[in-house]
């Protein structure tokens, strides 16, 4: 089995590489072919204009080197070319390309020399006299790019393959592995893959005929009760006419669904949508099947299994799990993934673009530090970017941002107003710190972030000549700090999502925000055990209150 599951895992990653590597050398030839002919369209329409504006003494003159350029009479004659005698040259009448540009205005072809193993672009554009100036260029195959860089590739390859060799020795035998340890004797003990349930289903079945044995039958009863109604997955046992036979309390629970009538009643009085009927159908066919079932917001994962008796499907065993927090991660996961990637590339393509146009030398040399201010403030928008991220990670994994200790809330926010000073008196925005000494339990650096980051919205965020007012104080709650501010407020239906990472309730405000502030408050808040609360109008600021447990609590 060791040695199966190493050359499956072997060929598949070498197919995949050999497969992404004919894909990229296929789309870097149709780029380069499709750039040599915008390149040799506009060519053929500088050197048509050149000919209509001066006539042939233009391509008497030097012609851009390595291009072919051929002048041609609307009848096909050829009246001029820079590699060839026209009189030598046959009609060109027929060609794909002129024959396109005396129709449409300009042309394109492209064809191939099996000798040369080249391929040949045209680029024609027809003057206003009827005749047409064509350009060519040679570009090489697919397969001359292939044997160019063949001895990389095949080095590459070589590596590829002794690393696709060592983790697939590594991943079959951490696969096997686990089968290898399991313990026969008391199969309950785990079971790592589900694939082994009916082994493991079988060697539990016997060791459940022998315990009927030796055990009373009412006793066996009130053990199966007890465990089946502790248990937060639902479970439902039906025989082949869809009739319930078994149930527990969370399946009814997770279902929807209030308890059987009567006995004997169809499993499918508990639930009628379609993928629940789907899937029992499913099992008592003789098929393993998983289904999801949505309501408003609750998920639920249907995993349906057969139940063999003597080589005939006696019914089915189906297992309910409430897997809402898990999509509901999966999603925020996607939307995460999604929100980096773009806030990502913004900057990003910013900095590229400017470092273009300086590379290019089409710059001046006093607006030089101009375009230098650009690359410089894109690069610290994403620095502070990654590191809020980072920060968000941290915090994710639980902290991991320095030791717990005593943390004075005035102090912590006496500091952040100072180090905000500068940025607020560009916004004519006042600050004020009120209250007294609000000693807290937490990690310091998460504290200052914390109260850093609220502050620094409450002046990004407020109107010109506003006011921020921080107060921090004792109340019978625990330590509170409180950050009001004079902005514009949130609206009402925004308010729920202000936290989520990169949401921004005005995307236009130029205050160049990451959209990671509060969402890095609020896990914050929660690694400190802190109670956010906000309140906000229109028009008229927003508060924000955190309360922190009591020291000694």
């Amino acid at each position: 089995m060791t040695k199966r599951i190493f050359r499956s895992i072997l060929a598949v990653s070498m197919t995949v590489l050999l497969a992404s590597l004919v894909l990229i050398v296929g789309v870097l030839h149709g780029y380069f072919q499709d750039q040599t002919g915008s390149e040799l369209a506009s060519l053929a329409e500088y050197i048509a204009h050149g000919v209509e504006e001066i006539g042939e003494d233009y391509l008497a003159e030097d012609l851009p080197g390595g291009y072919r350029v051929t002048w041609v009479d609307a009848d096909g004659t050829v009246l001029f070319d820079n590699r060839q005698d026209p009189a030598d040259m046959e009609n060109h009448a027929r060609r794909e390309e002129i024959r396109e540009a005396a129709a449409l205005g300009r042309g394109r072809a492209v064809r191939y020399s099996d000798t040369l193993s080249q391929e040949t672009v045209y680029a024609a554009q027809r003057l206003a006299d009827g005749t047409v100036v064509r350009v060519s260029s040679t570009a090489s195959s697919v397969w001359v790019l292939v044997l160019q860089a063949l001895q990389p590739v095949a080095l590459m390859m070589l590596l590829a393959f002794a690393l696709a060799m060592a983790l697939a020795s590594r991943v079959s035998r951490q696969l096997v592995e686990p089968i290898n340890s399991l313990d026969l004797n008391d199969p309950d003990a785990g079971e790592p893959y589900e694939e082994l349930a009916p082994l493991l289903s079988r060697l539990r079945s016997q060791q459940r005929q022998i315990q009927r044995q030796m055990r009373d039958l009412k006793r066996r009863q009130e053990e199966f009760v007890a465990i089946t109604e502790n248990m937060s997955e639902g479970f439902l046992v039906i025989d082949q006419e869809t009739r319930v036979l078994s149930y527990n309390s969370a399946a009814l629970r997770l279902l929807y669904a209030q308890a059987p009538a009567e006995e004997g009643e169809s499993v499918f009085a508990l639930n009628r949508e379609a993928g629940f009927r789907r899937c029992v159908e499913e099992a008592l066919a003789g098929r393993r099947c998983e289904q999801m079932l949505e309501q408003d917001d609750d998920c639920r994962q249907i995993i349906a299994s057969p139940v063999e008796q003597d080589g005939q499907i006696a019914g089915a065993v189906l297992v309910i799990l409430d897997v809402t927090e898990k999509e509901q991660r999966e999603r925020l996961r996607r939307e995460f993934t999604a929100n980096v990637s773009h806030e990502l590339k913004t900057p990003l393509t910013s900095i590229l673009g400017t470092a273009e146009i300086l590379k290019g030398g089409l710059v001046r040399p006093e607006d030089i530090p101009h375009f230098a201010g650009n690359i410089h403030r894109e690069t610290e928008r994403l620095i502070g970017l990654v590191n809020d991220i980072i920060k968000l990670s941290r915090l994710d994994e639980g902290g991991g941002m320095g030791q717990w200790e005593t943390v004075d809330l005035y102090g912590q926010a006496r500091a952040v107003l100072e180090q905000l000073a500068p940025a607020a008196e560009r916004r004519h925005v006042t600050t004020e710190l009120r209250g007294e000494s609000a000693p807290v339990r937490g990690v310091p650096q998460i504290v200052e972030e914390i109260i850093y980051n609220l502050c620094d919205n409450a002046i990004a965020y407020n109107r010109e000549g506003g006011s921020v007012t921080v107060t921090a104080e004792n109340t019978g709650d625990g330590p509170r700090i409180t950050v009001a501010d004079t902005g514009v407020g949130i609206p009402r239906e925004a308010q729920g999502r202000v936290f989520e990472r990169f949401y921004r309730v005005d995307k236009s405000h130029p205050s160049g925000g990451t959209g990671l502030g509060l969402s890095i408050v609020k896990h914050g808040a929660a690694y400190l055990g802190a109670r956010v609360e906000l309140r906000s109008e229109p028009g008229r600021g927003s508060t924000f209150s955190l309360t922190f447990p009591k020291v000694g609590t």
